[in-house]
């Protein structure tokens, strides 16, 4: 038998639910109308406004495409849109040191002991990829992203239907009986 592959969740997982939902969230609510009038005509941030636009309806207007993702927020939606664009906001946060991201000790330390014991270790979470190496790259202890060889949100699939952990398998070229997934939820 080969050595297991470790796939990990964040939220509640690795981190504290509180850091998502009393820091992320808040900031991602609030910054948003300024990070669109400032970014809302760059291609990557256009591309996923317009998507929250024509799957609500057909909004014309930019402040109004704000409002149904800030209500998205307020909701906890999982859409694909939300979560890009919120790791978009949350990178100019952790740029500009407003916060670090919030990581177990116990979870950092086992992080690096099983990386230092070989097992390859991956995250799947419904933040987008480019938010999780955000999170990962600017935790508490520091740098962590050089622990982790793979990546996977919501564009896997859904965390609660089995084919999303089908197409990970196969996106990592590991048998499923060979990742061990660790969660919070007892449905993932």
């Amino acid at each position: 038998m080969t050595t297991p592959l470790i796939l990990t969740d964040i939220e509640g997982t690795t981190s504290s639910i509180s850091f998502v939902r009393d820091v992320l969230f808040p900031y991602a609510r609030a910054a948003l109308p300024d990070f669109v009038r400032e970014h809302g005509d760059d291609p990557k941030v256009r591309h996923w406004l317009d998507v929250v636009a024509v799957e609500s309806g057909g909004i014309c207007q930019d402040e109004m495409i704000v409002e149904t993702l800030q209500g998205w927020i307020d909701q906890d939606r999982k859409h694909t849109a939300l979560k890009a664009l919120q790791g978009m906001v949350w990178g100019e946060g952790y740029s500009s040191a407003d916060f670090t991201a919030h990581i177990y000790p116990d979870a950092a330390a086992m992080l690096r002991q099983w990386h230092t014991a070989g097992y390859p270790l991956a995250v799947y979470s419904s933040g987008s990829v480019p938010a999780q190496k955000l999170f990962f790259g600017h935790t508490d202890p520091g740098d962590l992203t050089a622990l982790f060889g793979g990546w996977f949100d919501t564009e896997a699939g859904h965390k609660r239907e089995a084919d999303s952990y089908r197409e990970i398998a196969r996106r990592l070229d590991c048998p499923a009986d060979e990742i061990l997934f660790l969660s919070d939820v007892v449905e993932e």
